[in-house]
């Protein structure tokens, strides 16, 4: 399929577009996580908001990314998604040169699933990380399928193969397949709160009493405190690293 891509600095008047797949993309629980530093991604990082559209005014796919600095090291990976941001914000302010950058989400209109825009978005990713110097591309990556099994361990999820040795999660597998290799489980990079009633609103699910709750779209149990009134949840993904070289080959 033909389509465009450009950042948000290029054309910022398709910013709300992006708050519109948004909320196509993600279960609604998601959208209010402790994402405090996200309002930067538009305000002080705009270059590396990546739009792909079809045709040029309609935004069928983003990836959201930052340039920061990482030592190569498993350890030295961020825990969460602000942690990213802030360190991206860091690395800004200080006037230190990235040479490495983070994926943040990538999304891509329900209706335009199945036509490989998720590989685009990462590519194009990769590729703008090239472009600014930096060899590597890491993402914090959300595997599509560890909602249908809440239950198991993120750590055990991702040792899962198909007979084909490719990894058994999709989203996975995209990247994957792209020729990135798997750095290290990430427990908790977004913690949702709020409310029973907050909970019930976005989900449609009752929570009559305190305990653990499996919840669509989320990747394990969310836990309800009935007596504090409050919904506790932790998004666990797993870190991935791509080469950014247009030499780094795929898997087959």
């Amino acid at each position: 399929m033909a389509y465009t891509i450009c950042t948000l600095a290029d054309r910022p008047d398709l910013e709300p577009q992006i708050d519109r797949l948004s909320r196509a993309a993600w279960p609604s629980f998601l959208l209010h996580g402790n994402t405090h530093h996200w309002h930067l991604l538009f305000e002080m990082f705009a270059e590396y908001q990546l739009l792909i559209c079809e045709p040029a005014d309609v935004v069928i796919a983003v990836g959201h990314c930052v340039p920061l600095t990482w030592d190569g090291q498993a350890q030295d990976l961020p825990d969460t998604i602000d942690e990213i941001i802030r360190r991206a914000k860091q690395t800004r302010l200080s006037g230190g040169a990235p040479n490495t950058f983070s994926a943040l989400a990538a999304m891509v209109d329900p209706n335009r699933r199945g036509q490989n825009l998720s590989q685009a978005v990462v590519l194009a990713m990769r590729a703008l990380a090239h472009s600014n110097g930096c060899a590597s591309l890491i993402a914090p990556v959300r595997p599509t399928w560890k909602s249908r099994y809440p239950l198991t361990p993120m750590e055990r999820y991702v040792t899962w193969r198909r007979p084909d040795g490719a990894p058994l999660d999709p989203w996975v597998r995209v990247h994957w397949r792209l020729g990135a290799e798997q750095v290290r489980v990430a427990l908790n990079t977004l913690t949702v709160e709020g409310t029973i009633d907050d909970w019930q609103g976005w989900t449609g699910i009752a929570f009559p009493e305190s305990g653990a709750y499996v919840v669509p779209g989320a990747l394990q149990p969310v836990t309800m405190d009935c007596e504090r009134n409050v919904g506790h949840y932790e998004d666990p993904n797993i870190w991935m690293r791509h080469g950014t070289s247009p030499e780094e080959g795929s898997r087959q």
